[in-house]
């Protein structure tokens, strides 16, 4: 897959509009993880060398198509401009536009303020596309969202590519034809992860699967899961994933035994037993022992390995060291290792895993998924040459 690079295109003197993924986590207004600000850096360095003038346009959460100062990106310039070094003014309507000097930078309000976004409104599209005369598109994390920000406006200007979307692209790419490849898959909502198993079921040498994910799989199986979380009408959905599975010889490893509590927090009582056990008000929130021993086991025996999503409820202490050893057995692998999803990548931070461990960190968790299905996300797809 060949894209549209800004790379060489003139744009000194030219108003850019660039969409970025600075959907960032925040604690009472201060940003908790750069990643994802640091990630713009390459491109929006470029585009500022080059002479343009750039206004950043993201989204932040789910404001649900009404203001809400909760999701104002203005929380997050004081990270912006301390990370990257620049100055960025910031505008409190993504469809109003201040002019800029050379070398300026400025941060449109969230897009999602307006419920025309989400629903790729073409007039919408209009109003924001006549401020502009470029549009480079560097948010891979929202490539899977055919939003106004990241598919509409390209009926109207022209455009480009990031360098981070690049660098995705360029980095996901060779896994679409990879054999023998390991997925280890954790998080909550299987809808998310069954694309990518059944993609997969052709070429993947085993399946390790945790987290609340795991729970809706043990279910299928006949398993008692207590009150775990589990998403009960995807039970047929987990059946006939495991007989796919079968039917193509791939390995779907579960565990075999779990960390429980009556509670989530950080000094609660645990019990680590055998999934057969598991009754009454228990709620599985990790991999167990056992398990987490035969899940490194088939990492280390892996040749190419994707991971998205925890093994349990890795924040708290008591539940986090099935993740801690899955990510710390992916980092010491010498293969190819793809990781991705934000609960993924801040894990590697709570954990002091560097980044760099790893072959790719995508910046992506669902678009990572989507894209790894072999769908052609329609953030991308007018960008392909």
């Amino acid at each position: 897959m060949k894209l549209n690079s800004i790379k060489g295109v003139p744009v000194k003197g030219k108003k850019v509009l660039m969409r970025a993924d600075l959907n960032v986590p925040l604690d009472e207004g201060n940003v908790t993880d750069i990643s994802r600000i640091e990630g713009i850096g390459p491109t929006l360095h470029h585009l500022l060398k080059e002479g343009a003038l750039v206004y950043l346009a993201s989204h932040l959460g789910r404001p649900k198509g009404e203001i809400n100062p909760d999701f104002s990106l203005q929380q997050i310039i004081t990270a912006m401009e301390q990370c990257l070094d620049i100055k960025v003014k910031f505008s409190d309507d993504c469809l109003k536009c201040q002019e800029l000097g050379e070398g300026e930078v400025m941060l449109l309000e969230n897009t999602r303020f307006y419920p025309e976004e989400k629903e790729n409104d073409p007039e919408f599209a209009k109003k924001m596309a006549k401020n502009f005369d470029l549009f480079v598109n560097d948010a891979f994390g929202a490539a899977h969202r055919a939003h106004v920000s990241t598919h509409g406006i390209t009926e109207h200007l022209p455009s480009y590519a990031g360098f981070l979307m690049g660098k995705e692209i360029e980095a996901l790419s060779p896994l679409l034809e990879a054999q023998n490849v390991t997925l280890v898959l954790g998080g909550s909502k299987i809808d998310t992860k069954i694309g990518i198993v059944k993609n997969f079921l052709s070429r993947a040498k085993s399946a390790l699967i945790g987290g609340a994910l795991a729970n809706t799989f043990l279910m299928a199986e006949g398993f008692d899961i207590g009150k775990s979380k589990s998403e009960e009408d995807k039970f047929e959905v987990a059946q006939e994933t495991l007989l796919m599975a079968d039917a193509g010889n791939v390995e779907i490893v579960l565990p075999i035994d779990v960390v429980v509590a009556d509670e989530i927090g950080p000094d609660v009582q645990t019990l680590n037993l055998p999934v057969r056990d598991v009754e009454l008000d228990m709620m599985i929130l990790d991999v167990g022992n056992k398990s987490t021993e035969i899940f490194t086991s088939k990492i280390h025996e892996a040749d190419t390995i994707i991971m998205n999503g925890p093994m349990g409820v890795y924040e708290e202490k008591p539940f986090e060291k099935s993740t801690k050893s899955v990510l710390e057995a992916i980092a010491a692998h010498k293969g190819t290792t793809i990781l991705g999803g934000g609960d993924t990548v801040d894990a590697i931070n709570k954990f002091n895993i560097p980044a760099e461990k790893f072959t790719h960190v995508s910046t992506g968790g669902g678009a990572m998924l989507e894209f790894l299905e072999g769908k052609t996300l329609p953030g991308i797809e007018p960008l392909i040459i």
